[in-house]
């Protein structure tokens, strides 16, 4: 979610388009000013469930289930379709690769543009994509061409949808509710992942095409759902003509503030090593249950369930109960060094055990996502958060095709878990190199915001 929420094996690849997104605060600080937040404390908090927030955590819901049904039926799909490992693989590199370049490309466009009218139109078209799609399988003129094509254009379409969703929502949210939103968007996210079982169930009995007519169905309502926000942005751009000279200079401006705070660049390169580490625990853990238990992919399901369990009672704690704001740091430095520390031990030990490490697992990277994201999107300012979270998107990417390369290597010459163990171990001492030793500039990022 990478942002502190990973998750593994066919979760990873399939996950719901919104995963760690939803919800981020409105910016409150900028360069380290406070601005408004302290002065509104004493007065009376608004109320979190506003026309907007309904409207697209309805919109966003709906959207979710679908993805999460589609994405991992139509896994199965290319398997029995292509009959090949290779095609396979190569499905997966496409629907990533324009997931590194996508994001960056798109920030400075999304500080300019509606963000609002590119998500509802994004879901429009993701809804035309997928009813052509399923009229294509449905008589009989699907090619390996074409889904090629698909997936290059769904993964593209998906990160530009990201940054836009990210830089909105934070304008949708009230002040003092950001800690309930967040915990709303991770407990709804993980309720989605009931739809991969179901989608296994749905493709065995009746095939890809009703899977994929349902989905178009569940995008076309998510940006009915939209169209209603009310248009809250104020961009720069207004009417004036925007040149390729003046998109070059936005992105070189995006670049030069995320290297002038060091807070946010600590936090950012940190979550590219968080993110190595989930793509490799993602290469290992299902191929490590495989051969070490009997049935291994239930085992594995049975035992990261379990993460699944966590991470909705721990949404759950945080939607009822906010951390103290002077310790969120601290909070999260623990969280980032426990998760290592657990995800690089865990495998070593008996089934319940496994079962208790990942629920804490679940629970702490809600707790890490929460703090992170409400910290650093209520720091940047509106007019950089395209921007930023485009670069972020990109190095987040990143990491885990690394961690996935590399733990494919690592394998080659040491036994999985040994491997998996000395890869977290390193992503735990970057949390101290970047997280610990960036602390006198992440201390009053993470400490702000309720």
């Amino acid at each position: 979610m990478r942002s502190g929420v990973r998750l593994t094996g066919a979760a990873c690849l399939f996950r719901p388009r919104q995963t760690p997104i939803l919800t981020f605060p409105r910016a409150v600080a900028y360069n380290g000013r406070i601005m408004e937040e302290e002065k509104n404390l004493t007065t009376e908090k608004e109320p979190l469930w506003t026309r907007d927030f309904t409207t697209i955590t309805l919109g966003s819901v709906v959207s979710m289930l679908g993805g999460s049904m589609a994405g991992f039926a139509i896994s199965l799909f290319v398997l029995d379709y292509t009959g090949s490992p290779v095609y396979y693989a190569l499905y997966i590199f496409l629907h990533t690769l324009p997931q590194i370049a996508a994001p960056l490309l798109a920030g400075p466009l999304m500080d300019k543009f509606s963000r609002r009218r590119t998500i509802y139109m994004l879901d429009f078209t993701s809804a035309s994509i997928y009813l052509a799609v399923a009229f294509l399988v449905l008589t009989g003129h699907f090619s390996f061409f074409i889904l090629a094509l698909l997936t290059l254009t769904v993964g593209t379409i998906d990160s530009v949808y990201r940054v836009a969703f990210e830089s909105l929502y934070p304008m949708l949210i009230t002040e003092g509710n950001y800690s309930k939103a967040y915990s709303i968007a991770s407990t709804l996210e993980t309720l989605t992942l009931v739809m991969i079982p179901v989608s296994t169930f749905l493709y065995k009995a009746f095939g890809i095409c009703p899977i994929l007519f349902a989905n178009s169905a569940c995008f076309l309502t998510a940006a009915l759902f939209e169209v209603r926000i009310s248009d809250v942005e104020k961009l720069e751009s207004g009417g004036e003509a925007y040149s390729a000279k003046k998109y070059l200079l936005d992105t070189k401006e995006g670049f030069h503030y995320l290297f002038s705070e060091k807070g946010l660049l600590c936090v950012a390169v940190y979550f590219l090593f968080s993110s190595l580490g989930g793509g490799a625990g993602s290469v290992i853990t299902l191929p490590w249950f495989r051969d070490n238990y009997a049935n291994g992919e239930y085992v594995y399901m049975s035992v990261w369930g379990f993460s699944v369990l966590g991470r909705a009672i721990g949404g759950m704690l945080h939607y009822r109960w906010k951390l103290p704001k002077e310790k969120k740091y601290a909070i999260a430095f623990t969280v980032y060094i426990t998760i290592n520390v657990l995800e690089g031990a865990y495998l070593y030990t008996p089934l319940m055990v496994m079962r208790l490490a990942c629920f804490l697992i679940g629970i702490l990277g809600v707790t890490s996502y929460t703090i992170r994201i409400s910290a650093t999107q209520a720091y940047v300012p509106n007019g950089m958060r395209g921007r930023f979270n485009g670069a972020f998107t990109m190095l987040d990417t990143t990491g885990a095709l690394l961690g996935e390369a590399i733990a494919g290597i690592a394998i080659s010459y040491l036994p999985m878990r040994p491997a998996l163990s000395a890869i977290m171990g390193f992503v735990a001492l970057m949390a101290v190199v970047f997280i610990y030793g960036g602390r006198r500039h992440i201390r009053p990022i993470y400490n702000t915001h309720a």
